[in-house]
């Protein structure tokens, strides 16, 4: 990746814009589903997530540049991963959909504290994912290994061997719980098992692929929870 002022301008452009349509695209949904512009779970929610991901986005732009670049491939190599991508990616829309239209329908109440809690809770997974990308300048999107890629087994690497997905499963189960929602935890449960699918897949190829990550395996027993799993 090219670091020059002109490549990290346009690398801004393209981050802003996907970041853009993505947030247009998911309220437009949570809202117009939800049928109600003063859903102010989905309103806090947006400002939870936006601040976060604009501190992130300015980190990388500056200090790793080539790692922002790579989280914006999202073609998978690994056939099982690209299977995986497909149920994962029908099950995050109903994590949001559910929600909305629990929203519209008051099939369920949660108390504004609760969801508020629920807030933090998605603020600290953030913050948890943030720190793996400090952390771990090769934490692509798509499961692979890339030239010159290294073993990472410090930091939070060091008490389990995927923390970034211990961020993003703390996210996505506060998220119906931020949205005001209990029906939508429902979808929560296989969206978590797709997740495992994920991680055991993505071991079984840096196993192959990665020099010293049997040995890492055998350093840092726990994948997500320790003492757990």
């Amino acid at each position: 990746m090219n670091t020059t002022e002109i490549s990290r301008f346009k690398l801004l452009v393209m981050a802003v814009t996907r970041l853009g349509l993505f947030l247009v695209i998911l309220f437009g949904l949570i809202l117009g589903i939800a049928g109600q512009l003063s859903y102010w779970q989905a309103w806090m929610y947006l400002f939870t997530l936006l601040i976060p991901m604009i501190v992130v986005l300015a980190y990388l732009l500056v200090y790793d540049p080539a790692l922002l670049a790579r989280r914006m491939q999202y073609r998978e190599k690994e056939a099982q991963q690209k299977l995986i991508i497909k149920l994962g990616s029908a099950l995050y829309i109903f994590i949001y959909l559910v929600p909305a239209l629990d929203q519209r329908f008051s099939w369920s109440e949660i108390p504004a504290w609760v969801s508020i809690i629920a807030d933090g809770f998605v603020l600290f997974g953030y913050l948890v994912f943030f720190q793996v990308l400090r952390v771990n300048s090769y934490a692509s999107r798509t499961i692979e290994v890339m030239e010159g890629q290294k073993l990472v087994s410090t930091g939070l690497y060091g008490i389990v061997r995927h923390p970034m997905y211990v961020g993003n499963i703390m996210m996505f189960v506060a998220t119906p719980i931020a949205l005001g929602s209990l029906w939508g935890l429902i979808p929560i449960v296989p969206f978590i098992g797709i997740m495992v699918y994920r991680i055991l897949n993505e071991e079984s190829v840096l196993v192959r692929d990665l020099p010293g990550y049997s040995d890492y395996q055998n350093q840092v027993r726990y994948r997500l929870i320790p003492g757990v799993w």
